[in-house]
């Protein structure tokens, strides 16, 4: 029985180690960010900076895993176009033509759904860069405050009011969608 390692143990200048580590959080985490192409091509690129910066990590920050979410993220903002017109198209996406044959409640429910991702979707387009980052990073990645403020390199209190901001954002969009 081998024992398993232990996140902080993981030495960033072995590529294959972090790699096998933390790939599929990376690639999970941009997929939602920018789709599935171009997040494979992003992950790879996080690693290949993170092998060329392998010296500008500082275990006393924490584990790799922030600190590449951190690296993802701003190869991330390059793509930002990317995600802007997915996230647009999503917004203005017909959900009523994809509505699935079946039962009328399970059409209704699906098409509400479509409708409501197409809301988010329109207001994740509309947020800040930082409100954005900080909020997909929380709810996709489910980084804790303190690891988004290591990955993004921002003071902890940044990171709770761009997170406190993109949620009321977010709330209010969707309140005023169920209220039309």
């Amino acid at each position: 029985m081998t024992t398993p390692i232990s996140p902080a143990a993981i030495d960033p200048a072995d590529l294959a180690g972090v790699f096998d580590r933390y790939a599929r959080d990376l690639l999970r985490y941009c997929t939602r960010r920018v789709g599935e192409q171009v997040a494979e091509d992003v992950v790879a690129e996080t690693f290949l900076v993170a092998y060329e910066r392998r010296d500008h990590y500082d275990p006393a920050q924490g584990e790799v895993l922030p600190w590449l979410y951190g690296i993802a993220t701003n190869l991330l903002r390059r793509h930002r176009r990317t995600e802007i017109r997915a996230l647009r198209a999503l917004a203005q996406a017909d959900g009523g033509s994809r509505a699935a044959e079946g039962p009328a409640q399970r059409a209704t429910d699906r098409v509400d759904a479509e409708r409501t991702v197409g809301r988010l979707s329109a207001v994740l387009a509309k947020l800040p860069r930082r409100q954005r980052d900080v909020l997909m990073l929380y709810a996709v990645a489910e980084l804790e405050y303190a690891e988004i403020a290591a990955a993004l390199e921002i003071p902890l209190g940044s990171v709770q009011s761009a997170l406190h901001r993109a949620r009321a954002k977010v709330r209010a969009a969707l309140a005023e969608g169920d209220a039309r």
